[in-house]
């Protein structure tokens, strides 16, 4: 439940997002009317309508373009997890359902208005947070995968070779390697130890050290094309054969290795600025 999730802040596009919505369950009511309106007057249809189709129009605007203006620290993307986001769901389709159901009311009356009516209200108020849902996935996904894309084009035109050798020590000096930086994929943390992924050969070999992954960051600072993605990883962006985005972030693809590597939440930005 805490496990960070994709927030859409961006306030154009929402404001896009509540224009298209307000029309779109103002044409379904119009068009299907679903819940038994056709046996009201025509005045009663048209307030009904408009109602229903102006109180969305509020909510949202008001849950998606007001309230994040007010309160940036909780409208934080950094900090937007997938309990947050359920949260926020379920608060969207009770301000929706309730306001729909406050119009139908008015026309009706509260004595006329039976269960069938509210859960008819309560399954038109989850269109819109279903399509909300819907619409900010596919947004994020679009997103990551483009910018998955520029970033492999930068891997490509980044590469280069290494003209030094560098030296991994050991608490067991038996343990300890020295070999060339642009031949190493992955430095992965393993309890009190790390496993350098490096291929020699042609062939992707696993030299086991005991040590630290931050020892191995200080040893490979002054080169460049090192990146720390992971608590437990570190990456030759080099060797990076693909990047895949998804509605998460990115998972990398090394050359020869057959683990795929996740960029940590924290990373993503750092991440991006490197190969960019």
């Amino acid at each position: 439940m805490n496990k960070p999730y994709p927030l859409n802040d961006d306030l154009k596009h929402n404001a896009q997002i509540v224009l298209f919505l307000s029309i779109g369950i103002f044409a379904f009511l119009s068009l299907f009317q679903p819940i038994g309106i056709s046996a009201f007057s025509r005045k009663e249809i048209i307030y009904l309508v408009c109602g229903i189709a102006a109180s969305l129009f509020f909510i949202l605007t008001l849950n998606l373009i007001v309230l994040p203006s007010i309160f940036p620290r909780f409208f934080n993307s950094s900090r937007w997890d997938i309990k947050r986001e359920i949260g926020w769901d379920l608060w969207m389709l009770l301000s929706i359902s309730s306001c729909a159901l406050l119009v139908y009311s008015k026309i009706v009356g509260p004595i006329g208005i039976e269960l069938s009516d509210v859960l008819k209200i309560i399954l038109i108020g989850s269109v819109p947070v279903a399509l909300l849902i819907i619409i900010n996935y596919n947004r994020i996904l679009r997103s990551n995968l483009k910018s998955a894309q520029m970033l492999n084009q930068k891997l490509i035109e980044k590469r280069e070779q290494s003209r030094k050798l560098i030296h991994f020590e050991s608490e067991y000096k038996n343990d300890e390697i020295t070999l060339n930086p642009e031949s190493i994929s992955v430095i992965k943390s393993a309890d009190n130890y790390i496993e350098i992924y490096y291929e020699r050969e042609g062939t992707m070999r696993r030299h086991t050290i005991r040590s630290t992954l931050n020892k191995a960051e200080a040893t490979i600072q002054n080169c460049g094309f090192f990146f720390r993605c992971h608590r437990s990883f570190i990456v030759n962006i080099h060797r990076i054969m693909e990047v895949q985005g998804n509605s998460q972030g990115y998972t990398l693809y090394i050359e020869n290795l057959d683990f795929p590597v996740q960029v940590s939440h924290m990373y993503i930005a750092e991440f991006k600025r490197l190969l960019l």
